[in-house]
């Protein structure tokens, strides 16, 4: 994890200049288009400023972009296949579960989502010294770097288990961090989280749903309670979002993925006006045979022939007599007007509330949840009777066909239902402690605090 001394904002562009390193911003003078940042939280809109840094930062380059946690998840779990033969890049050693400490996917996943966090804490410290902003929007802005810090956080402890999980921007504290645990991140998660929500309103800050609110901070909230067996504080948080008057199921499949719909909680705009979604390009090939990724016959199986979710986000290609399959969910790949990256929208909602339901033996409760993406998708219902174990393996079934390249789903339900291992054991070279990734050693070299190094690595 870098650290930096000093930030700066270039006002031009309203964004962070969290790439030079803390030597450079010492030697040169401040810029006349910048701002110290012991200046930024004087007034709200230079705040606003940092905070919409923040959210390019995750839409350019995080986890959360639209080529990465999806990419690299799908990869590693049964959702993608790999095809290129001289990529350089890690992907073929995920895919082929021979990843280790240097492995360059897996630092930019790493750096990146603590670059991100750096930005969060900076945007905490700021307006907790701010006196001159209102505080309506010292709650709001620090509620959503909140947020935006718990997100990553969530999901490198999903990924890695033990993390550093750094509270300040103070170089002299971070550069010797040492990890905590799995079990305490969920506590600390927990905490902030329940600030998040005490700070934020449910009314979204924009019409097109490109900030989180609210309901958002409940949902990642519940996701963690559900990571710690706590199914009935869990269906409280969702039963809550699935009955808000913001929320909407759609129940038309060609229409899912349009930036309009309100079934969407938060999504990411693309950087210029009329971009494709960084999605519609990581998957698209035509006409040949597939030179990086392509959906795995696994996963197309898994549907049957009449599921719409089959006929309207897959596409197949066909040479020569072979065929490979494309995700087709995100379909603008020019003159893009209507497609924005979603992150999080409403089924996801509904089938945690199924399987939260389920957990407490209330199969029959959850039934109508899950039955919900199945008959859109025009698949028969499922009905009782119904056991435990098969309600959860029918939910399971439904958040693949749901959510296949959409932020890594595949491998953050099948971790937190315990059937990781169980799944991915027929992959080539799987192992039980392939669970969690490697922390990158060039961090482990900067900062010995890291070790030790996650089993088998």
């Amino acid at each position: 994890m870098k650290n930096y001394k000093q930030l700066y904002i270039i006002i031009g562009f309203l964004l962070l200049s969290s790439m030079t390193s803390c030597e450079k911003l010492i030697e040169v003078d401040l810029p006349a288009n910048q701002i110290a940042s012991d200046q930024v939280f004087v007034d709200v809109q230079t705040a606003d400023a940092v905070l919409a840094g923040l959210y390019s930062g995750l839409r350019d380059n995080s986890p959360f972009a639209g080529d990465q946690s999806g990419k690299l998840l799908g990869l590693y779990t049964d959702d993608l296949d790999f095809y290129s033969t001289t990529a350089t890049n890690g992907l073929p050693e995920i895919a082929k579960n021979l990843q280790d400490d240097s492995n360059a996917s897996i630092y930019t996943d790493w750096s990146t989502a603590y670059k991100q966090i750096y930005v969060a804490n900076t945007i905490l410290e700021g307006i907790d010294q701010s006196q001159s902003i209102a505080e309506v929007d010292r709650n709001r802005i620090k509620g959503e770097a909140l947020l935006v810090r718990s997100i990553l956080l969530l999901y490198l402890q999903q990924v890695y288990g033990d993390i550093p999980y750094p509270l300040t921007t103070n170089y002299q504290v971070n550069q010797y961090i040492s990890k905590t645990t799995a079990v305490q991140v969920l506590v600390q998660l927990t905490t902030d989280l329940k600030a998040s929500v005490n700070l934020l309103s449910d009314t979204y800050r924009n019409a097109e749903r490109i900030f989180p609110n609210r309901k958002m901070a409940e949902l990642l909230l519940a996701k963690v309670y559900m990571l710690e067996g706590k199914w009935t504080e869990a269906e409280v948080l969702l039963k809550g979002i699935i009955q808000s008057p913001l929320y909407q199921f759609q129940t038309d499949v060609t229409k899912v993925f349009l930036k309009s719909g309100t079934h969407i909680l938060w999504q990411l705009k693309p950087k210029n006006s009329g971009d494709a979604t960084k999605e519609s390009g990581t998957y698209y090939f035509v006409n040949a045979a597939p030179s990086n990724i392509a959906l795995s016959t696994d996963l197309v199986s898994s549907f049957s022939s009449t599921d719409l979710r089959k006929q309207n986000w897959i596409a197949t290609v066909t040479v020569n007599g072979t065929s490979w399959h494309r995700c087709e969910k995100y379909k603008n790949r020019t003159a893009n007007t209507t497609e924005y990256s979603i992150i999080t929208r409403l089924e996801e909602v509904y089938l945690l509330l199924a399987e939260a339901l389920v957990q407490q033996d209330k199969i029959e409760g959850a039934l109508p949840y899950v039955n919900k993406t199945r008959e859109r998708a025009s698949l028969l219902p499922l009905e009782m009777p119904l056991t435990k174990e098969n309600a959860l393996k029918e939910i399971g079934f439904e958040n693949r066909r749901e959510f296949f390249t959409e932020m890594g789903h595949r491998f953050f339900d099948l971790k937190r239902t315990g059937k990781l291992d169980a799944t991915l054991q027929n992959k080539p070279n799987w192992k039980s402690y392939h669970r969690f990734w490697p922390i990158p050693q060039k961090d482990i070299l900067l900062n010995v605090n890291l070790k030790p190094q996650n089993e088998g690595y």
